[in-house]
């Protein structure tokens, strides 16, 4: 009787999950826009694929890297404030890379770091020379403090389809107005293509410029990054993506650019790879391990952690993927009071309650997910809209921790407010309009623990 009892009692608790949306989208899949959609810049040997990201620790310095695609020079960057009151220009030469894959070989690849910045300042940055000369823009970061108010824009597995250039561009005319974005993995999708066509990693950088180059990229890898295939002769896990993408790893003592973590406005961001050994004693578990203790939330109030693979996730699609991932670590996302975790992989979107799952032991069988207000809350953001198209075999009932889910595609704004408060509102592709579909505020988990009022969908 106990047995039937209790089983009767978990299946009515599987049954108050949250909102399942009724919008359909489309259902073929996203086709790629043609490599001729994204020329060169004119110009001989023009700088292209420009992108930045965070260069240190709090903000003060930026990584620009830019691709020559004939010749290494110039390898130079010169930059200025843009106010106008002192036009005095500033160089920094880059390193320069490049690699070969399968049949590919690339161009120049240039990252400079370029330190030494002022805060909350707009600065002009210019490559090339002559007729080939571009120059971009970059506004720094507030000094890191506890009620700095700072927008994030999200978009995760983003590719370059024509759903992913409605993402984009949704995502760079949202009046909220991010002001740097967290990729949770997943951009070129070249693997999905004969002998991983490297071609796709030129085409990406040059169709994300408009945005990347301007503001910066916190970037996360994922399992379309790997580009590890023997057969082509081909051993070296991640060649491409850490070739053309760097991030100031060494700065939060990190071993690997895969893992590390960065300070912005009133944020503590920690990016994890799902694809690297995390069982214990590896680099990445014990990178991790030290690294909590460091978060000040006195400082940074606003911790957020991204992944590519998600560890709460109710669609069939990759289902219980990163569970152990999940196993490993949710007990420190617990115990250090996580805001909030950023996931793709998943091509569709989702909102977990603050769940945690993490007092079984090899005994009592208490392996149920349970609300906690200590724990984040967990997001599914692989809805960029890439090739492989949207994942829309969602289990059901719709589990109890999931509280708003869409198999669709669409972009994220996170408005950090202050150090109790932030407002998110996730806002899916609907008919070449960016419509907000969820939405809610957040309340810090350290400073102002209170419930929030989850049902948030609009």
């Amino acid at each position: 009787m106990w047995l039937i009892l209790s089983l009767l009692f978990n299946i009515i608790l599987l049954c108050h999950g949250g909102t399942t949306s009724s919008y359909v989208r489309k259902l073929e899949a996203s086709m790629d826009m043609p490599l001729e959609a994204f020329p060169p810049p004119p110009g001989y040997n023009a700088p292209e694929q420009v992108h930045i990201t965070q260069g240190d620790r709090t903000g003060r310095a930026m990584i620009i890297s830019w691709v020559t695609p004939v010749e290494r020079h110039p390898d130079v960057v010169w930059y200025w404030k843009a106010d106008g009151k002192n036009t005095h220009q500033h160089a920094r030469h880059s390193t320069i890379t490049s690699y070969r894959y399968f049949n590919y070989s690339s161009g120049y690849i240039h990252h400079a770091t370029i330190k030494g910045l002022e805060y909350d300042t707009k600065y002009i940055y210019v490559l090339g020379k002559g007729n080939a000369t571009r120059q971009f823009s970059f506004t720094t970061p507030p000094k890191v403090g506890p009620d700095v108010p700072y927008t994030f824009g999200i978009m995760g597995d983003l590719g370059q389809t024509y759903d992913s250039n409605q993402t984009l561009h949704h995502y760079m005319s949202n009046p909220r107005k991010g002001q740097a974005v967290l990729f949770p993995g997943d951009l070129s999708y070249a693997d999905d293509h004969p002998f991983h066509d490297q071609r796709k990693w030129d085409t990406w950088g040059r169709f994300v410029e408009k945005s990347a180059a301007y503001q910066p990229w916190i970037w996360c890898p994922g399992n379309h990054e790997i580009d590890f295939v023997p057969e082509i002769g081909e051993y070296q896990a991640f060649k491409p993506y850490l070739k053309r993408y760097h991030v100031p790893y060494r700065t939060s003592q990190s071993t690997s650019p895969l893992w590390y973590s960065i300070k912005r406005a009133s944020a503590y961001i920690i990016v994890l790879s799902s694809y690297s050994a995390y069982a214990k004693y590896t680099p990445q578990y014990d990178w991790l391990q030290n690294e909590f203790p460091k978060v000040d939330r006195s400082e940074t109030p606003w911790l957020i952690v991204l992944m590519h693979t998600p560890w709460y996730n109710s669609n069939n699609y990759h289902y219980m993927e990163g569970e152990s991932m999940r196993v490993m670590f949710e007990s420190w996302f617990v115990e250090n009071k996580v805001d909030i975790v950023l996931a793709g992989h998943v091509h569709s979107y989702e909102r977990t309650e603050r769940v945690s799952n993490i007092k079984y032991n090899i005994t009592n069988g208490l392996s149920k997910p349970v609300r906690d207000p200590s724990a984040p809350v967990y997001f599914t953001l692989g809805d960029g809209g890439n090739i492989e198209g949207r994942a829309n075999n969602f289990i059901e009932p719709q589990p109890d921790y999931s509280a708003y889910r869409e198999a669709s595609f669409g972009h994220a704004i996170l408005e950090i407010k202050n150090r109790t408060h932030a407002y998110y509102s996730w806002n899916r592709n609907h008919d070449n309009v960016a419509v907000t579909a969820d939405s809610m505020w957040f309340f810090n988990r350290y400073w102002y623990p209170k419930e929030e009022n989850s049902s948030g969908a609009v």
